[in-house]
């Protein structure tokens, strides 16, 4: 039926990728489950994502062409990768490594200037994500550019829909985790005690994990710490530049800051979609879709739906938080959102202990990001120092 099935819609359309939550939040009440011929199936209604989420035997997490742990992955085969990945982000874990987050961030925040315009996501925002990557998983300082750069290799290569190049790149991040594997084996008993040293030691069902199974675990848990983030990041600055009086509410602590942060992550989302492939003919939407079709839930429109949050725009911490999806839902809720709670929490705390004052800057406009890659690509504020 895909093959033939008229577009509903152009996700790559100039008007969708200049406000791509503008786009998102007509097509959910347009057409709240489309079709087009790069994404095939959309789902922008929270009911319809909600759906999805929780029949995981009609809507597969099975998409990808590739290896990915546990993400592309359904029960019974799930279920052992998933134990071993909820190990690495206890509150045990997460308590050790955040006076590392914390000396990160304050290092970042101590090297900007007294005042003046900074440009957020090359100065704060990519910065704060790479140097805690790198440090919950004990890799070198060395590798913080890299991977910065590879981040945005991926994701131009992902909206391209070009997959050679998606496959060189996807090459490329493997051969820096592959050596840092090769430098910890050679270590032996001498091996850092970190995150990617307890890898090697982990078994499923009986043996060890294979490098190729390491990586693939490693490469979901990089692709969505630095991408989302960073994206965070800049989502969560802008939101306090354009909103001055929850700026200052939150950094006289009038306000409870966690559900703040998940709150302005509702309102504009740092992740916008995953997939999913029906296992059996469905309706939904009031759409037929066959077996063995693929489909994006859009997290950044479903988080949005007046139906369940009233206007969108809406700032209501309190009254959203049982239905906000910033981390998914069902089986496969983010395992690490413990870290990323964490680190962002962290880092508006810093934030607002080191500055008086943030706003727009008046002379550049910001420069929001081009899917797959959401909040913006470039963003220019003015900040005073405390």
């Amino acid at each position: 039926m895909s093959d033939t099935a008229p577009a509903d819609w152009d996700p790559r359309s100039p008007k969708v990728l200049d406000n791509q939550i503008q786009a998102y939040d007509e097509m959910r009440h347009r057409c709240p489950v489309a079709y087009s011929d790069y994404l095939l199936w959309s789902l922008f209604r929270h009911e319809d994502v909600m759906r999805a989420l929780t029949d995981h035997e009609t809507f597969s997490n099975g998409a990808s062409r590739h290896l990915s742990i546990p993400n592309a992955m359904d029960p019974p085969e799930h279920t052992p990768y998933r134990r071993i990945v909820e190990k690495y982000f206890t509150q045990e874990h997460i308590d050790e490594f955040e006076p590392v987050c914390r000396a990160n961030t304050e290092a970042l925040f101590d090297d900007l200037p007294s005042e003046g315009d900074i440009e957020v996501m090359s100065a704060l925002a990519q910065p704060f994500a790479v140097r805690n990557q790198c440090a919950f998983m004990g890799w070198p300082d060395s590798l913080r550019e890299p991977l910065r750069q590879w981040i945005g290799k991926n994701h131009r290569a992902t909206r391209a829909g070009d997959r050679q190049a998606m496959s060189k790149i996807a090459l490329e991040f493997d051969g820096y985790i592959s050596e840092q594997l090769i430098l910890r084996r050679e270590a032996g008993e001498e091996a850092p005690p970190d995150a990617t040293t307890r890898l090697l030691h982990e078994k499923v069902e009986g043996r060890w994990l294979s490098d190729e199974e390491i990586v693939s675990i490693i490469r979901n848990w990089t692709v969505g710490e630095l991408g989302t983030i960073a994206a965070s990041v800049g989502i969560l600055i802008h939101y306090l530049a354009a909103h001055p009086e929850l700026q200052e509410a939150l950094r006289q602590g009038h306000e409870n800051l966690p559900e703040a942060i998940d709150e302005i992550l509702r309102i504009h989302a740092p992740l916008i979609s995953n997939r999913r492939i029906t296992t059996r003919a469905v309706t939904i939407g009031g759409r037929e879709i066959p077996a063995g079709e693929r489909l994006s839930v859009i997290w950044a429109s479903a988080n949005r739906d007046e139906d369940v949050f009233g206007d969108p725009d809406e700032y209501q911490p309190q009254r959203n938080r049982d239905n906000n999806l910033l981390y998914g839902a069902g089986l496969h809720v983010c395992p690490g959102a413990p870290l990323a709670r964490l680190e962002l929490q962290v880092f508006m705390e810093t934030l607002l202990a080191k500055t008086r004052h943030i706003e727009l800057s008046p002379d550049t406009t910001p420069e929001r990001a081009q899917f797959p890659a959401s909040g913006f690509a470039s963003l220019p504020v003015r900040i005073q120092r405390g």
